[in-house]
């Protein structure tokens, strides 16, 4: 059997994990099982966080409808239901943006579903 000499490919993953965990604190950025260990829940985390990203938004964005609805004199979920009902196919994220930066716009629009 012929011999097989691994030290280029140990020292290439090695130096891979290291470059990837650059800026971790401590001992994550320097020793190899630390950093090896700190890359696989850095993974974990931007995996769930990915996801969590999205209903953080939704919250803000009805938070922010509820503010513009509210100066104008209607409840965020009336609103909504008003919306449902007129057949209104505007998004949160677009209302959320309308009631921040465009209020006349946003105000228009609640006009048209009262």
């Amino acid at each position: 059997m012929t011999r097989v000499k691994k030290g280029v490919h140990a020292l290439k993953r090695r130096r891979s994990v290291l470059k990837q965990t650059k800026g971790f604190r401590h001992g994550r950025s320097t020793k190899e099982r630390q950093a090896k260990d700190a890359l696989l829940h850095a993974g974990a985390y931007a995996f769930a966080h990915r996801r969590d990203k999205k209903s953080h938004n939704r919250k803000l964005w009805n938070i922010k409808i509820n503010a513009g609805g509210r100066e104008l004199g209607m409840s965020y979920s009336k609103f909504i239901d008003a919306l449902k009902k007129k057949k209104v196919l505007l998004d949160r994220k677009i209302l959320a943006d309308l009631a921040e930066h465009h209020p006349a716009t946003f105000a228009r629009v609640l006009e048209s579903v009262k």
